[in-house]
């Protein structure tokens, strides 16, 4: 970081501190991915759920139990009980 401005600096600083809540939307609209898509799209889309709820911190117990169910709503309910701990 020694190459970025004072300003630039203060961007990533705040892009990182923010990541969090980049990844609950991410997982939001991930939700929305999986209700629409069929077949091997689904399987991309739950791979990107999969990488999300991971960098969210969410036991590999309970992804795996959800990649298992193949529901949509219950990782919904997933992303609310995120947005309530917020």
């Amino acid at each position: 970081m020694a190459d970025l401005t004072p300003y630039q600096q203060k961007i990533v600083k705040r892009y990182y501190d923010n990541q969090d809540t980049l990844q609950r939307q991410r997982l939001a609209e991930l939700v929305s991915e999986l209700y629409l898509s069929e077949g091997k799209k689904r399987q991309q889309v739950w791979k990107r759920v999969i990488t999300a709820m991971q960098k969210l911190e969410i036991p590999q117990a309970r992804i795996d139990h959800l990649v298992a169910k193949d529901n949509p709503a219950l990782v919904a309910e997933v992303v609310k009980e995120l947005e309530a701990k917020k």
